[in-house]
């Protein structure tokens, strides 16, 4: 008996081979069938997106490695805490070149013949470098001494009020000839030796 049961499924037909064609109908079928629809309301809102917004700071590395008369006004600028202005640069630029002149800005490392830190009261003292220059400029100017010239530079718009404030503060014994002895031309871009940078 069990011989014959054996014998019996060896010679049972084998189911046949799957029809390839046939099983691609049948999953094509299956994944139509998944699909899915969403019916959204027409009175449903989008929901809002935001960009990310980024502000870039000039810092000091980056005004050292540039360099300039104009990299020296902003960082003075930027120690103060006043705004970097068009306005700013312009009256730090035409400041210095009534103090030193424009070809020799670094002069003494004392863009502005600063006494305040320089071991030079009246002025002819010298910093190690442009930044400590840039640190006791913007020091000096918001010291109290000179209130009118830090609330200019605060509003940062505009280089000729700022100059009329200079003139009029004891910053100079010659109050700049009280504008006479002022430039208002265009100023020059003129980078200063790397040692005045301490670089």
């Amino acid at each position: 008996m069990v011989l014959g049961t054996t014998v019996g499924l060896a010679l049972a037909p084998s189911a046949p081979a799957p029809d390839p064609a046939a099983a691609m109908g049948v999953a094509e079928a299956s994944v139509a069938d998944a699909v899915q629809s969403i019916d959204v309301h027409e009175d449903a809102a989008a929901p809002t997106t935001t960009e990310e917004s980024y502000v870039a700071s000039t810092g000091t590395q980056t005004l050292v490695a540039g360099g300039t008369n104009v990299d020296w006004a902003k960082l003075v600028l930027i120690d103060g805490g006043w705004p970097v202005s068009d306005e700013n640069v312009t009256f730090m630029m035409r400041w210095m070149r009534q103090e030193n002149g424009a070809d020799n800005w670094w002069n003494r490392n004392n863009p502005l013949n600063n006494g305040q830190g320089s071991g030079g009261g009246s002025g002819l003292g010298s910093y190690p470098d442009l930044v400590v220059a840039a640190y006791y400029a913007a020091e000096n100017l918001q010291s109290g001494r000179y209130p009118e010239v830090d609330a200019a530079l605060a509003r940062g718009d505009s280089a000729d009020a700022t100059a009329q404030a200079i003139w009029a503060s004891p910053w100079a014994g010659s109050h700049y000839g009280y504008g006479t002895h002022w430039s208002s031309r265009p100023y020059e871009v003129i980078e200063a030796p790397a040692d005045a940078w301490g670089r």
